[in-house]
């Protein structure tokens, strides 16, 4: 297996695109939202024009009213592994969602994960009556690793965060850690491309600027119209939540594209702790190589013949 991945608009599309070609392979999308139907411009899907014939996976596989998680993605992922490697080929999963990637790559099981509704629906009401902060400062003295690696808005991840020390005992950081140490399931090659992060911080600006240019603003106001709202796991991502906020007059939209821009720099940048943590990651970093793609392309074929992947 081969992984490529990198923060967002680093460029990973055109360069996975290239490593297939190269090396007869099909690629895995490991990307939150690239799985749902009808949000193209907001997710940046490649378009079928750019696959130019390569079989992409786990993408347009569900409905936004559909809920994603980790679980869907390996059981998912799993299934389109089967296909590939009866066909005799490579996956290439290319994303930038790192957990996914990590969950997928040292097969980590999380169906044994006991929910315990009664505490989460407790914990979903301290979230609402006295916000996101209250319920990360119950994070922090419980687990102050875990309160600093997960944004106190993201309440999801606090939750689980919580949820998995009231039915454990252990903090989910020492988990994450062990499962850090995992060898990896698969014969694979881990790359992460990378750019200096003023040239990356630009590129999030002018990738905002396109997503604007080519329609987000009508693309969320279909789903909106259409039922979807931020409640669902699909509305929560970068683009959509932000938009969804000015069409409900919750921001104008010079505060939603500011917004926006920022927090997908927030993103790229925990993007690059969570790469930074994994183990023997073989680095891409642009500028060593002069912006040019085909030594990009050459350098990872070599690291692929030395992992014996390519013959």
């Amino acid at each position: 297996m081969v992984v490529l991945t990198g923060p967002t608009a680093v460029g990973k599309t055109r360069l996975s695109l290239m490593l297939a070609e190269a090396v007869g392979g099909e690629i895995i999308s490991a990307d939150s939202m690239q799985v749902y139907r009808h949000m193209d411009i907001g997710s940046a899907k490649v378009t079928q024009e750019e696959m130019g014939g390569i079989p992409h996976h786990m993408i347009d596989i569900l409905e936004p009213e559909e809920a994603f998680n980790v679980v869907v993605f390996k059981e998912k992922c799993e299934e389109a592994l089967e296909g590939i490697y009866e066909r005799g080929h490579i996956p290439i999963v290319t994303g930038g969602t790192g957990f996914y990637i990590q969950a997928l790559l040292r097969d980590i099981d999380f169906t044994e994960n006991r929910e315990d509704t009664e505490y989460r629906i407790y914990l979903e009401e301290i979230a609402r009556r006295e916000g996101a902060e209250k319920l990360h400062e119950m994070l922090l003295e419980t687990d102050p690793e875990a309160a600093q690696a997960i944004h106190q808005n993201n309440v999801k991840r606090t939750i689980r965060a919580l949820e998995y020390f009231q039915l454990t005992g252990r903090k989910i950081s020492q988990h994450n850690e062990q499962e850090r140490q995992k060898p990896s399931a698969y014969n694979s090659c881990y790359f992460v491309l990378n750019d200096l992060r003023e040239r990356l911080y630009e590129r999030i600006g002018q990738r905002v600027d396109e997503m604007l240019e080519q329609g987000l603003v009508e693309e969320v106001r279909k789903l909106k119209e259409r039922g979807c709202h931020r409640g669902m796991v699909s509305m929560q991502g970068l683009g959509y939540k932000e938009i969804l906020a000015y069409l409900e007059g919750e921001y104008s939209y010079e505060q939603a594209v500011d917004i926006l821009k920022r927090d997908t720099r927030r993103f790229a940048k925990r993007q690059l702790t969570w790469f930074r943590r994994e183990e023997g990651v073989i680095w891409i970093n642009k500028p060593e190589f002069g912006y040019d793609e085909q030594e990009m392309l050459a350098y990872m074929q070599e690291a692929l013949q030395r992992h014996g992947i390519l013959h």
